[in-house]
């Protein structure tokens, strides 16, 4: 079992940047690939980005692809998600999940466990 939590959501204008942190606790964090979900109002909870379990390996939605980067930091138990060049249908609740699969999920069905979710709204 792992526990996430997310932070680093808030308001900013478009065209500026947010960094997303998620902390891990419990079961090896290096044991899950993560992710981030992102779902705005009356819309179905999309896909952002993934990473392995060892961060060789990453997949983004092309939405965000060349704007946000994901990273994460085993030793720490954190994935982090830069986002740069925010416009404003990136507003939405982010979400940080992890996975026990060994490759780079892009479903949410393939999560078990999810975080609350930060608020992240872009204004034009």
């Amino acid at each position: 079992q792992v526990t996430l939590e997310e932070s680093g959501g808030g308001l900013v204008q478009a065209g500026g940047s947010l960094r997303l942190s998620c902390a891990a606790s419990g079961r090896t964090f290096s044991s899950y690939a993560m992710g981030w979900f992102r779902q705005a109002p009356g819309k179905e909870r999309e896909f952002v980005a993934a990473i392995s379990r060892s961060g060789g390996y990453i997949v983004y939605a092309n939405s965000v692809k060349g704007r946000f980067t994901i990273s994460r930091d085993n030793a720490k138990s954190t994935v982090d998600l830069q986002m740069n060049g925010l416009k404003p249908e990136d507003t939405a609740v982010y979400y940080c999940a992890a996975a026990d699969e060994a490759g780079v999920p892009i479903n949410k069905w393939e999560y078990r466990y999810w975080g609350q979710g930060t608020q992240v709204t872009v204004s034009s």
